[in-house]
């Protein structure tokens, strides 16, 4: 969860914020956003836990990632928010090979979404009423749209899932394009025959989180040079 890059345009921005290199910032004229900075991403995580929680309730279909998480959490009988956590740690784990640095966006982001996301489960009741789970579709994708463009925006480390697209575009020579596309349909496909929702919710959230995304980054990105 989480991007790298302009995801309708499939532009790279670069992410160079391991732990050791927030370290060294300290010192540097942008450290004095830090604070700021850290506030949008931990608002951001949280809000994207919550939309994730939204798509579900909505019983309309999740992001392609929380088919898989879904279809696993309902394999293994265990909560869908254990699943994003556990698996982000072994996607890190992908990231040796693929020599990808985490930075504290990368770890907050593997632990956060998965706790926030269960969390508005267990507050947020099903949804019967059809206007009433559309709505939580729409307005969870647009809300997933402006938490994806808030924790991006700070530069403090891609999301888990994110890396390891990233990490493969560099050492395939693939377009972000191929690769994105390709990881995403085959989570989904895997996803879908473990149990997982497919829906409305997916295609309206694989259509417009990049275009979303896009228009909102420049408006909640935080200018770490004057």
């Amino acid at each position: 969860m989480g991007a790298l890059f302009h995801l309708a345009g499939a532009k790279m921005i670069p992410m160079n914020w391991s732990p050791r290199a927030l370290a060294r910032s300290i010192d540097r004229p942008e450290s004095r956003r830090l604070p700021r900075r850290l506030v949008q991403l931990y608002a951001g995580l949280v809000l994207y836990g919550i939309t994730l929680g939204m798509l579900v309730r909505s019983e309309l279909g999740v992001t392609p990632w929380d088919v898989l998480h879904q279809g696993l959490s309902r394999q293994l009988g265990v909560s869908i928010g254990t699943v994003v956590v556990a698996l982000s740690l072994v996607l890190l784990l992908l990231w040796i090979p693929l020599r990808e640095r985490p930075g504290i966006g990368t770890i907050s982001n593997a632990v956060v979404v998965g706790i926030v996301l269960d969390a508005t489960l267990l507050v947020l009741p099903p949804v019967e009423a059809m206007p009433l789970r559309v709505l939580l579709v729409l307005a969870g994708v647009f809300l997933n749209a402006v938490a994806t463009a808030a924790y991006i925006g700070v530069h403090l480390g891609p999301g888990p899932r994110d890396g390891l697209m990233t990490g493969l575009v560099r050492r395939t020579g693939g377009s972000v394009r191929l690769v994105r596309t390709s990881i995403e349909a085959t989570v989904v496909l895997l996803g879908w025959l473990l149990g997982g929702t497919v829906g409305l919710g997916t295609v309206l959230y694989a259509l417009a989180i990049g275009p979303l995304v896009q228009v909102l980054l420049p408006r909640l990105g935080v200018r770490l040079r004057r």
